[in-house]
């Protein structure tokens, strides 16, 4: 059997890995259009402050490695411009050569990723502006910090945004964080956003909202960013409004999402025989949103790629869907949500309620210093949990995993008071924060 994967990180090196773990009789070959295989995306910011000490800390398994231990054809440059399912063939380019290349499969593995969106604004292409996707991007800002630069200006508030506006802080730039919308984090309700607001102001980082750029200007380099409103001095741009999933190579008989995500079913099939997709290009199935959707994170592409890679070889197992969890670190400020907003429960018409509480993550007596807001979305008849917004100093990652598990397993908020959940002072109140949230809905 003669597999082909198109992307060589998280889901296409996850599916790679249970194909050669089968043990079958079978030839692999991945296509990468880079360098750099299976490296960790999420880490790449904390290189920039130096908590990672080098962008390439974060390769999980090189190449080399991929093609002497494993034995996978693993190639590198190799751009694929189009995928022919009535030939049952992927062609494209060898980006450093300009050669063309072809490969015929048995079984094809869409896995080509996101790239990050950027506009058609004018003086986008001047030096100093720039995302962060790749270890290659991360070494470019890691230069260019070296050219006296120190206003920067991040363009989105995402939580790449916020990542990358801490770790610039911490290196002692100005940073100013321009969102065309009036918050911070869009998946979060607004009075959840304005916690994250409050500690920006706190940090002397400059928030400017409801403002469009439209270009930027400079000789060579960036030196004003001009927006429907204003302009802005600065000496490097980061652009963080977003990503689209790599699909532009792929047939128009597949079947896509709004965001030109390929569609799959639990089993990571498209609707052409004998082609999956997996990971940020491809579609997940949100179990309270009961309906497909497009949520690139690091976690789904490697549960994604393991179940492709598991059914590529035969084996019957179905990909159990998101609740959508999410976490960050802003400053001093741990930031997560998991489920559905007010708004998004709003959007599908669930006619639901909600409870936010301000509490302390650990007994008061312990400690009175760290503070935990946490906003219970849920359905109004029923009970039935349908998110939860997380924002505090200490203690956020564990409540949101238990949120998350609750979801999992469509639990109501009455439900949540009989978890027997962990207890000493340094950790929890004898009830923890979710649960005297909870204790508010009854």
């Amino acid at each position: 059997m003669k597999y082909v994967i198109i992307g060589g990180d998280a889901a296409g090196m996850s599916a790679a890995m249970q194909i050669v773990r089968s043990k079958g009789d079978h030839e692999i070959i991945t296509l990468e259009r880079g360098e750099i295989y299976s490296y960790g995306q999420c880490g790449l910011p904390y290189a920039i402050s130096g908590i990672v000490d080098e962008p390439e800390d974060v390769i999980a398994r090189s190449v080399e490695k991929f093609r002497e231990k494993y034995g996978i054809d693993a190639k590198i440059n190799h751009e694929v411009t189009h995928v022919d399912t009535d030939s049952k063939s992927v062609s494209g380019v060898v980006t450093t050569s300009g050669e063309t290349f072809s490969y015929n499969y048995d079984k094809l593995l869409i896995a080509s990723g996101a790239s990050p969106v950027t506009p058609d604004w004018e003086g986008v292409n001047l030096d100093g502006i720039f995302h962060i996707k790749t270890i290659p991007d991360t070494n470019d800002i890691l230069n260019y910090l070296n050219k006296d630069v120190q206003n920067v200006t991040i363009v989105g508030g995402g939580f790449v945004g916020l990542e990358m506006a801490e770790n610039f802080k911490e290196i002692g730039k100005e940073v100013t964080i321009i969102q065309r919308g009036k918050q911070l984090i869009k998946p979060l309700d607004e009075d959840m956003a304005e916690l994250i607001h409050e500690e920006a102001d706190k940090q002397n980082i400059k928030l400017i909202f409801d403002e469009s750029v439209q270009g930027f200007s400079g000789d060579s380099k960036v030196k004003k960013i001009h927006t429907d409103q204003n302009e802005y001095d600065t000496d490097l741009v980061l652009l963080s409004i977003g990503i689209k999933p790599n699909t532009q190579f792929v047939d128009e008989q597949f079947e896509y999402g709004d965001k030109k995500e390929i569609i799959v079913n639990e089993f990571m099939q498209t609707n052409i025989p004998d082609v999956y997709a997996a990971g940020d290009c491809a579609s997940q199935y949100h179990r309270i949103k009961q309906q497909n959707d497009y949520v690139p994170l690091g976690t789904h592409a490697n549960k994604q790629g393991m179940v492709a890679g598991q059914n590529l070889v035969g084996e019957k197992v179905s990909f159990k869907g998101i609740v959508g969890t999410s976490i960050l670190k802003f400053l001093d400020l741990e930031i997560a949500k998991t489920g559905l907003s007010e708004k998004e429960a709003s959007d599908i018409s669930i006619d639901y309620d909600s409870v936010k509480i301000t509490t302390r993550p650990v007994a008061g007596y312990y400690s009175a210093e760290e503070k935990i807001t946490i906003k219970l979305v849920y359905e109004k008849s029923s009970k039935k949990l349908l998110g939860a917004q997380i924002v505090g100093n200490k203690g956020v990652d564990k409540r949101i995993d238990v949120v998350a598990t609750a979801l999992f397993h469509e639990m109501t908020t009455v439900q949540l008071l009989d978890l027997d959940l962990a207890y000493a002072p340094p950790f929890n109140g004898v009830w923890d924060p979710i649960q005297q949230a909870a204790k508010r809905t009854l």
